[in-house]
């Protein structure tokens, strides 16, 4: 174990820690005075935006803050690498978020803001990169989906009004919440590199047990091993966004060695072979909680060995696919099919021409296994 893959993940799980965010929080709170300030920044253009601008009176009728909104312009091509295919599926996505949080919402297509100058450039001050997104004190929350989190740090410091509710405006649904015999096929896209992946994959294994569902395990490259940008600023949030959503479901995560490139490249080959042994569900979960909460390092033989070997899988069979590369035709395979299907990014999931995206969107997944579509 070289120095560098011993020390990275441990300084990656302090400052991914649950202690660290209510350290932060308590620092803030001290020193603030008057009203918390909250600052949402909407895109016009933007489903999500328009489906939390729907929201944003509840939440001001809820506690006692000041609210500041911002306009602000799409993202550029960097944070949004499929621009067009973006706006279609955040369309569908954003009605049936509104449909499940019964929220009623104005999702008609809408122009992009102009004059946003000003807003733009607060948004980068507090770093982030697009729309839809609401800050306070040091902390990002997304739309809809991420809006209990900011609730339950307002109730958390006492601003909550008398009377008001006690349920979040949209509580993240549980998956999975029943049982039944699909008999369908579950496609799940998915990447080693990415922390979502990671966070999802005893949850997807458990709903497709639950309904009798055959899972598919399509392996794909990486969005930076694909050529497809991802600004620092989303890399952040995303892997910040993970670590709380982990703490929140019980899930081992932050201690992080990152297996872009080889470990990936080396991960891919065994999991390929594991798929026709068999085994692939086993060594798909063995990798992501290993690299992504014990910050093994997969681009080692030592740490992959011990990736296989928790997952009941031979050392000695597993190294000897280690140069074999037909594992590349089969993730660009993987791909073709999962952006023919309108999505380009991982976790994303299928049940015949129900498509989704996201760790938090298992609950699409399981209305398409019960056939509510």
């Amino acid at each position: 174990m070289s120095l560098k893959s011993y020390i990275v993940p441990r300084i990656a799980e302090r400052i991914l820690s649950p202690a660290r965010v209510t350290r932060n929080r308590a620092r803030f709170e001290a020193k603030r005075q008057g009203r918390p300030q909250i600052e949402a920044f909407l895109d016009p253009s933007d489903p999500y935006s328009q489906l939390l601008s729907a929201v944003l009176p509840q939440l001001e009728a809820r506690y006692d803050i000041d609210l500041i909104t911002h306009s602000v312009s799409p993202p550029d091509d960097g944070a949004a690498p499929e621009r067009d295919a973006l706006a279609a599926y955040a369309t569908i996505d954003a009605l049936r978020l509104a449909s499940r949080a019964e929220i009623e919402a104005d999702l008609t297509p809408h122009s992009a803001a102009t004059g946003t100058e000003a807003a733009d450039a607060r948004l980068r001050e507090l770093g982030h990169y697009q729309g839809g997104m609401i800050h306070y004190g040091g902390e990002w929350y997304w739309g809809l989906d991420r809006l209990h989190y900011l609730e339950d740090r307002l109730a958390g410091i006492g601003v909550r009004r008398d009377g008001a509710p006690k349920a979040p405006i949209f509580a993240p649904p549980v998956t999975p919440s029943g049982s039944g015999q699909s008999g369908q096929v579950l496609h799940w896209y998915l990447s080693f590199r990415s922390p979502y992946t990671a966070i999802v994959a005893s949850r997807v294994a458990e709903l497709a047990k639950a309904y009798d569902a055959e899972l598919r395990l399509r392996f794909v490259l990486p969005m930076v091993m694909r050529s497809l940008p991802v600004p620092k600023q989303k890399r952040q949030y995303i892997v910040q966004d993970t670590a709380r959503e982990a703490d929140r479901l019980g899930i081992l995560f932050g201690r992080v060695s990152d297996p872009v490139g080889r470990p990936v490249e080396r991960g891919y080959s065994v999991l390929n072979w594991a798929i026709e042994q068999g085994r692939g569900l086993e060594f798909t979960r063995s990798f992501l909680r290993m690299v992504w909460a014990e910050g093994i390092d997969a681009g080692s033989d030592r740490g992959l060995k011990r990736i296989v070997e928790a997952a009941d899988i031979d050392w000695t069979d597993a190294k000897a696919q280690l140069d074999n590369n037909t594992w590349r035709t089969v993730a660009e395979s993987n791909r073709q099919d999962m952006t023919s299907h309108g999505v380009w990014g991982v976790p994303s999931f299928r049940v015949g021409d129900v498509v989704t995206w996201g760790q938090d969107r298992l609950w699409v997944v399981e209305k398409a296994l019960r056939n509510d579509f």
